[in-house]
């Protein structure tokens, strides 16, 4: 199966209203980045054990590990979980930078170094969300 097919599969198998804020961030972010490589990550390691919640990337970048190594990974990425939804803004250096330029007008919304998290999209400005990832794609 192609990632396109693996994402609109992914999306399909969440629950209203989950399944549309999926869908309206995955449209934002690609109305943002229409040629952006798209990513599909399942949370599962080598092994088939469950690391992580699946999410949806979007763009592409070099990501150094603690290891030294570098390989390629994705600029933005949306993941669900049981208690909202979270935004990944990867690659930006200062770790202040995402909660002091958008935490305050966000909305109701957790923001730390490199993620957005919130309940439902009515929490929070998609205006000043779809500013966060541009200025990342323009990076």
């Amino acid at each position: 199966m192609n990632v396109k097919a693996q994402i609109k599969e992914f999306i399909a198998s969440h629950a209203e209203p989950k399944r549309s804020e999926i869908q309206t961030l995955h449209d934002l972010i690609l109305r943002v980045n229409p040629e952006c490589k798209l990513w599909f990550l399942d949370g599962k390691n080598s092994d088939g054990k469950i690391v992580s919640n699946p999410d949806i990337g979007f763009g592409s970048r070099p990501h150094k590990y603690a290891d030294g190594t570098i390989s390629e990974f994705y600029q933005i990425g949306i993941s669900p979980n049981k208690s909202g939804i979270s935004v990944y803004i990867m690659g930006i250096e200062d770790k202040n930078y995402l909660p002091e330029t958008y935490g305050k007008t966000l909305g109701k919304a957790t923001v730390t170094g490199y993620c957005i998290k919130f309940k439902k999209l009515t929490d929070i400005d998609l205006n000043v969300l779809e500013t966060a990832i541009r200025d990342r794609f323009r990076d």
